[in-house]
């Protein structure tokens, strides 16, 4: 993840804070292609506690739709 994303609103329906989303992209400890052209990024956030962050890329750009405390699928 090289470019800075843009962080789209639905990103913080579940209270993860952009700076969070971004230590998380930042820090990932994995990666998931879940369909539909989005990676689940893997990662902390500022107290430590892993978030699954959603990135799509279109049109050269990457952008943070989905980001929430990691679930047990994503944790293995």
């Amino acid at each position: 993840m090289d470019s800075d994303p843009i962080v789209l609103h639905s990103a913080y329906r579940h209270g993860v804070s952009e700076d969070s989303i971004r230590h998380a992209l930042r820090n990932h400890v994995d990666l998931f292609d879940v369909g539909d052209g989005m990676t689940m990024v893997i990662g902390p956030d500022r107290s430590g506690g892993l978030i699954e962050v959603g990135v799509v890329e279109r049109y050269d750009d990457l952008y943070v739709a989905h980001a929430m405390p990691a679930r047990p699928k994503f944790l293995r």
